[in-house]
């Protein structure tokens, strides 16, 4: 049963975001090695930091965010973000053959140093990609006009780069050589 608003939705899902992906210690919070964080802990922490939420609006957070961004283990004890972190954790996902194609999308802002530099991680773990276009536009819009970009991953595998893919269908990589980049679209 749905109890939060979209908005509170959007809100506690940032909030998650926050914590589990970049200051966990914001609220006084420890992950594991892996990005795990105790359920109970993670509650009772954020009602001390005056952030209201029960066991069914988490659940419902994790199961109605529209990115999978976070993953409960089996017992629905333990939770963490399923990638984008800007802290030290081991994802422990396994290197596999992407698809032959997959996409990015930024802003057109970047794109100048992205064409001269290649695709970055920076202070994230991994270079996120994309199984298909229509994901790229949404994640290359959050930042200005967008740009589509198609990355030869089948390539870049079979030339020894190494990729990996998360719980929720991301894509990920460390790096994006420029030659492996080939613009699709602008705006």
């Amino acid at each position: 049963m749905k109890s939060l608003t979209s908005q509170q939705l959007r809100h506690l899902s940032k909030k998650l975001s926050y914590i589990l992906r970049h200051q966990p210690q914001s609220i006084g919070l420890k992950l594991d090695e892996y990005g795990w964080a105790n359920v109970k802990e993670l509650l009772q922490k954020l009602q001390k930091h005056q952030t209201k939420i029960t066991w069914d609006d988490l659940e419902e957070v994790v199961s109605e965010n529209n990115k999978q961004r976070f993953a409960f283990n089996e017992d629905k004890t333990r939770i963490r973000a399923s990638q984008g972190h800007s802290i030290p954790i081991k994802l422990g996902y396994e290197s596999i053959e992407p698809p032959e194609i997959l996409f990015h999308g930024t802003a057109q802002k970047y794109l100048n140093s992205i064409l001269k530099e290649g695709l970055e991680k920076r202070n994230r773990h991994h270079v996120h990609l994309s199984v298909d276009i229509e994901t790229a536009q949404n994640v290359g819009k959050r930042h200005g006009k967008v740009v589509i970009l198609e990355i030869q991953s089948s390539k870049m595998y079979h030339d020894g780069m190494r990729f990996f893919c998360s719980e929720n269908g991301v894509w990920l990589t460390n790096f994006v050589p420029t030659n492996y980049l080939k613009v699709l679209n602008i705006g």
